[in-house]
């Protein structure tokens, strides 16, 4: 028991609660010890004052009832032969004083005939001045006393001193019973509780079997016992959670691992569709002699809706297409295929699902010739007849799906620089000048391929005049975000225009470099495609192929 009585003072909870016993129960000592010393000051007062009315009365009992006034005083003299009395006065029945003796009493006649008393302290100086009344004393008479005060004091201070000295051993018996009961009741619980509580910590951070509490086996009807109940419902809890939560991240892993091999697969089935559109696009671009053509094309994911194309009809003319399929993926992709197949069927004179093209078979209202076009081109007009026939094939069976292109499909004459032309919907393809800035815009002559069916589409030509350079580009272009969210613009590629070049390629880089640059390390949004064809009057031969810039 010693030893655990030792051990208290090292709980910081212990300390606190043997102090604050200790205080109550001298705070309640304290208390008590007020009254007490003011009534033990009244028993000694009343004791010194019946001491004296002792000695009055056998003094009265020797003065005769006819005694005079200064007879009396002479008798009550007497009473100073008692150390205790310092000295008196005499007053008559008006209150004018008769005489006195010794010291003078400050308790007045008024205050003295009312049968008051005054105990007076000044510095170590204790004087008690009592009354005795003229019925006290039956004669017409009134006397007041003053007592030495100084054996009350001392008794006094001799009973505080008792008192404190026995709350203090009341105060010491009393905390250190709290402190040896402290320790089985209170402190040892919580020090179990602690070490249970460290022991679970352990047990729940290295996921460990749940070990031997002593708090389990432990039944208290207290708040402790309630605290312990809480603590080991609140283990059991947690316990749970963490069982569940080991299911639920098993289950998790195992969906992880379906979820990452069905991402793979889709990756690789991406990349294969990838693949197989890039294959789709040209991958060495028509050369002609006196003709430099060249093409960019990168998509924002790894399948795109945008595309180009470049290919030869018949009589040596070229086609040039470069289109925007609406929507991105693998549907926008999907459809990028069937568009360019389309123009490119129809536009040699072939059929397609009932649809053939052919002057007497095709649409009447399919197109339209303005004004200045060269009716002579017949070739160019039969193979333009392709983007009427793409639009009703598209519209008629594909219509529920709401897929069109904007698409610029033009017929060149490589001889004579003659475009002859149709733009559904696209951003207007660019003339430059050989000494820079724009010199025609082709733009749109009808809507976007594919949205309804038996659509007017005008056909409109123009001459690409030596060192004139055609550009055609996508909205990917205009578009291209920057981080901080601004569009590349029309304007910015129409500045890059205002100065002179020779090479379709130079121009080419020099566009993408700028908008790749815009966009830096932000997220390309859109399809980039961008087709250039430059006249070069100086060259003619024949044709043969070049590879395509990536």
């Amino acid at each position: 028991m010693l030893k655990g009585l030792f051990s208290l003072p090292t709980a910081r909870l212990s300390r606190r609660i043997v102090f604050w016993v200790f205080v109550s129960v001298v705070v309640i000592e304290a208390i008590i010890l007020i009254p007490s010393y003011n009534r033990r000051e009244q028993e000694l007062l009343s004791q010194l004052r019946e001491v004296s009315s002792a000695k009055i009365s056998v003094i009265m009992q020797m003065t005769g009832a006819e005694a005079s006034a200064l007879e009396l005083l002479d008798q009550m003299r007497q009473l100073q032969l008692d150390p205790i009395i310092l000295g008196g006065a005499v007053y008559d029945s008006d209150g004018k004083q008769v005489g006195m003796f010794g010291e003078q009493p400050e308790l007045s006649f008024s205050e003295g005939n009312s049968g008051g008393a005054i105990y007076l302290q000044s510095q170590n100086i204790f004087r008690y001045d009592a009354a005795w009344s003229a019925a006290e004393l039956q004669r017409d008479y009134t006397l007041i006393l003053r007592h030495d005060g100084s054996p009350v004091m001392l008794e006094l201070h001799a009973f505080v001193l008792r008192i404190s000295g026995l709350v203090l051993i009341i105060s010491l018996f009393v905390t250190a019973g709290a402190w040896i009961a402290l320790r089985p009741i209170v402190v040892a619980p919580i020090m179990r509780l602690r070490n249970d509580l460290t022991s679970a910590g352990e047990a729940i951070s290295k996921d460990r079997e749940t070990p031997e509490f002593y708090s389990a086996s432990v039944q208290r009807q207290d708040e402790l016992g309630e605290v312990i109940a809480a603590f080991n419902h609140m283990y059991q809890q947690i316990s749970d959670a963490i069982g569940e939560r080991k299911k639920a991240e098993g289950a998790l892993q195992t969906s992880l691992s379906q979820v990452k091999s069905y991402s793979q697969a889709l990756k690789d089935e991406l990349e294969k569709g990838r693949e197989m559109q890039t294959n789709f696009l040209p991958g060495q671009l028509l050369h002609k002699p006196g003709w430099e053509i060249v093409a960019y094309f990168k998509p924002a994911h790894q399948v795109a809706g945008d595309f180009y194309d470049v290919f030869e009809l018949p009589g040596g003319h070229v086609g040039l297409v470069i289109a925007d399929v609406c929507d991105k993926g693998v549907g926008a992709a999907l459809f990028m295929a069937l568009f360019r197949s389309l123009i490119r069927i129809f536009s040699g004179q072939t059929s397609l699902n009932g649809l053939v093209c052919s002057h007497s078979q095709a649409s009447a209202n399919a197109l339209s010739l303005a004004s200045d076009v060269q009716v002579a081109e017949s070739s160019h007009l039969d193979a333009l007849k392709a983007v009427g026939l793409t639009n009703n094939y598209i519209a008629l069976n594909h219509g529920e799906l709401a897929m069109f292109a904007t698409l610029f499909f033009g017929v060149l004459d490589p001889s004579t620089g003659l475009l002859t032309y149709i733009s559904g919907g696209h951003e207007p393809l660019l003339i430059v000048d050989s000494s820079g800035g724009v010199r025609e815009r082709l733009n749109p002559t009808g809507p976007a391929v594919g949205i309804t069916p038996d659509t007017e589409f005008k056909i409109e030509q123009t001459r690409l005049e030596p060192g004139d350079i055609l550009l055609g580009y996508t909205d990917g272009v205009l578009e291209a975000l920057a981080a901080g969210g601004e569009f590349f613009t029309r304007k910015r590629l129409l500045s890059m225009l205002e100065q002179s070049t020779s090479s379709a390629t130079l121009l080419l880089d020099q566009i993408v470099a700028s908008v790749l640059s815009h966009i830096g390390e932000a997220d390309q949004h859109d399809d980039i495609t961008v087709l250039a064809v430059r006249r070069d009057p100086k060259t003619d031969g024949d044709s043969k192929r070049v590879k395509t810039q990536a």
